[in-house]
């Protein structure tokens, strides 16, 4: 019943359904032995079951479990009177971006041209990767764009309402190049014109690409190119073209000698952030960007009259 609630209010709840799948399976369990327990002890006993778990795997579960709390309490507000004290957790992952350097961007790019069965993947993963990379979209943003959210002729994306904000990409010609060569691959792989409805990336259901089927693609290709280990979770993912876009970016306009204090707002603006704390994770110091730097203070200190 919870589920279906928050199904009706627009929210997908698919992994929310499988911890609470998990939770209902330890309700079962743990009610055999402690049958005194009240709803609230079962969760928090349910939050603490396995021990040295990453702070934010459990704040995730905490979220599901405190919302379907608060839904018992609207079926029965004498029952559920006062909320349990959860714990407070650190949700901040530690996960440290990988920054790929333009030798390493155009190295993915060569190792894509190499994917084959279908050949129809080399121009579907090459255009995939620059879309993020040049435009710094999410890697979800970019897979569920359709083919009416690509202007090519004014060289903007519309990227439809997402965490409450809509916006207007706008991308480089040699971006709209690309993207023309590989409508027409993809006219050629599905066989007709794409629908205006239609996704703009298509796997081989000629429908959409799957989440799941990129983010191994990309992680083959990084693996292949020695940026990823065999195993494990360290390396780059597919978010961090957005990333590298953010420092990319930053980096050029070190080079330009821009008022980066102006030019944040405006970047801000573009990823689709509310303000600038949203921004603040990606600006990565990366060796280059900080040598930039170091350049340019050492210039405004010793070059010429000193400024304060």
């Amino acid at each position: 019943a919870f589920l279906s609630f928050k199904r009706s209010r627009g929210y997908r709840y698919i992994r929310a359904e499988f911890m609470l799948r998990d939770f209902d399976r330890f309700v079962a369990s743990t009610a055999k032995s402690r049958s005194s327990w009240c709803v609230e002890e079962v969760m928090l006993a349910w939050l603490g079951r396995l021990p040295d778990r990453k702070s934010s795997s459990v704040a995730g579960e905490l979220t599901v479990v405190r919302e379907f709390w608060k839904y018992l309490r609207r079926l029965d507000p004498r029952r559920f009177t006062n909320e349990p004290l959860w714990p407070r957790l650190k949700t901040e992952s530690r996960f440290a971006a990988t920054i790929l350097s333009p030798e390493q961007v155009r190295l993915i790019l060569r190792l894509i041209g190499r994917l084959d069965r279908p050949r129809f993947r080399r121009h579907l993963y090459r255009a995939l990767f620059l879309v993020q990379y040049c435009a710094g979209l999410r890697f979800g943003e970019a897979l569920r764009l359709r083919t009416r959210d690509v202007d090519l002729r004014r060289g903007t994306f519309f990227i439809a309402d997402f965490k409450g904000r809509s916006r207007w990409v706008p991308f480089h010609p040699s971006l709209t190049t690309e993207l023309k060569q590989y409508l027409r691959a993809r006219k050629s792989f599905v066989g007709t014109d794409p629908r205006p409805d239609d996704r703009l990336f298509v796997g081989a259901n000629l429908d959409r690409l799957p989440v799941e089927t990129a983010g191994a693609t990309f992680r083959k290709l990084y693996r292949i190119s020695g940026m990823k280990p065999a195993r494990g979770r360290v390396g780059p993912r597919p978010y961090d073209l957005r990333h590298t876009f953010v420092v990319h970016r930053l980096t050029r306009w070190y080079r330009q000698g821009a008022d980066l204090h102006s030019r944040l707002p405006w970047l801000s603006a573009y990823l689709g952030h509310v303000n600038l704390l949203g921004t603040e994770k990606y600006l990565a110091a990366t060796p280059e960007l900080l040598s930039l730097a170091a350049n340019r203070f050492r210039r405004l200190y010793t070059g010429g009259k000193r400024k304060s």
